[in-house]
């Protein structure tokens, strides 16, 4: 009965960030080569929208903090997910007639662009800050690692049905076809978002309410400048924390900086429509599930180092991207799906060591503060991805410096040789030596901070 209960309610959960999977992959396989292929828009114009919400993600901190001291109709989480899922999903509706505009260029159609944008990240930090703490709150300790990989899981899927989903709607560009696609998200998003948290939280009583407003500190804040000047002081001092941060940055550029215009090559290349480019979101994606799979049921048999997965995984996806410059220089089409698969393969691998390895990087009772560091780190190396691969596009084919081909070839192999050096900083890295750290040593970087 209880097994049955679990499953139920991580079904459940993982509905609830079906959406985050729909919304992600039409934003990065469709929306982006509509725009730059087809429309003519500025890749680095295209690309920095997409990357934008990164950069808005430390309102996660934010919006954790309200929905944890301001229930809303005695809800703590549900309410918080479903209006920021509704808010960043009708975005898309206004996407289609944007992308055309922007193919047409014009100052403020791009000032609309990044604000329609800035508002469909606060919804995603909203959205991912409450569905956080919702599968914190609604799982203990044992359940929450399997609950997590079915979450996980389920954002692939969801990405790869979005993509399938665009291939049988609109297999060439059609502004018409394009909107009906992007209409639908609003319905699928907060769809799935409903039939996911119906009587999954319990509701607050008023007593319990008041309790957990009077609960607050005062002078104490989120956006407190000390927690800045803590980070701060950790990175002077501490050379595993300053390492893993880089490692994290890197690897994590390393593997999405191709992510904006994979499509986008595809076409330029190889002359594909959008209903083959779609196919590369499920290569990928079917490869990241079958890794995590393999790699998740072998650690449960096996004790491998989560160091070794991640770096594994790593030169597994440096390997994929050195088979995609090849493609691109030979134009050997053949190549794309198998090293499509292969890094998908290799991101699972990656995934499963790294994101353990983030969890052990911790020190008890700051748990929190650390998880922050390593996502900020995540968030900054996808943001600056997205906005360099629009950046090396616009200035290597768009302005025809090189030909598309060997544009193409150069950045996969940057992007290989960053994967290489990300792992190189990896090896220096050690966990036990990281455990070292001390909450005496927080406390003396509090320290320092009071005494500033």
């Amino acid at each position: 009965m209880k097994f049955c209960q679990l499953v139920l309610k991580t079904l459940r959960l993982a509905m609830i960030r079906v959406g985050a999977g729909w919304m992600f992959a039409l934003l990065t396989f469709n929306f982006n080569r509509i725009a730059i292929y087809e429309l003519g828009a500025l890749a680095i114009l295209i690309t920095t929208l997409i990357g934008l919400h990164h950069f808005i993600s430390p309102f996660q901190v934010v919006w954790g903090r309200i929905s944890d001291r301001y229930p809303l109709f005695g809800y703590r989480r549900g309410p918080y997910i479903l209006l920021s899922a509704l808010v960043a999903s009708l975005v898309f509706v206004l996407l289609p007639s944007l992308a055309i505009q922007l193919g047409q260029g014009g100052v403020l159609v791009s000032l609309v662009s990044l604000f329609l944008m800035a508002i469909f990240g606060m919804g995603i930090a909203a959205y991912g800050a409450a569905s956080n703490a919702l599968v914190a709150e609604t799982t203990t300790e044992r359940e929450r690692g399997g609950v997590v990989a079915v979450i996980w899981t389920s954002v692939i899927l969801s990405g790869i049905v979005s993509a399938q989903a665009a291939k049988m709607i609109m297999p060439v560009y059609d502004p018409l076809q394009m909107q009906f696609l992007y209409n639908l998200t609003p319905f699928i998003v907060v769809g799935f978002v409903l039939i996911g948290l119906i009587g999954l939280e319990r509701r607050m009583s008023p007593a319990e309410q008041a309790a957990l407003k009077a609960q607050s500190l005062p002078g104490v804040s989120v956006n407190s400048p000390n927690t800045l000047w803590i980070i701060w002081d950790l990175f002077q001092r501490n050379r595993q924390v300053r390492a893993f941060f880089v490692f994290i940055l890197l690897s994590i550029f390393g593997v999405f900086l191709q992510d904006a215009i994979l499509e986008v090559f595809g076409a330029e290349v190889f002359g594909l429509t959008p209903r083959d480019t779609a196919e590369f979101q499920q290569f990928w994606g079917f490869g990241v599930l079958v890794g995590m799979v393999l790699i998740g049921a072998l650690t449960t048999r096996l004790p491998l180092a989560k160091k070794t997965l991640a770096m594994v995984g790593g030169l597994s996806i440096s390997l994929s991207l050195a088979l995609m410059a090849v493609a691109s220089s030979t134009y050997q089409a053949t190549l794309l799906n198998p090293a499509l698969l292969l890094m998908g393969l290799g991101t699972g691998v990656f995934n499963v060591g790294s994101l353990s390895m983030m969890m052990e990087m911790t020190v008890d009772g700051h748990v929190g503060l650390f998880m922050g560091i390593w996502g900020m780190a995540q968030g900054l190396g996808t943001g600056l991805a997205n906005i360099l691969s629009g950046a090396l596009h616009t200035l290597l084919i768009t302005t025809e410096f090189l030909l598309p081909a060997t544009a193409y070839t150069f950045i996969f192999g940057v992007e290989a040789l960053i994967m290489i050096l990300a792992i190189g900083v990896l090896r220096s890295i050690s966990v036990q030596e990281f455990q070292g750290l001390s909450s005496a040593d927080i406390h003396t970087a509090m320290a320092f901070d009071t005494a500033a």
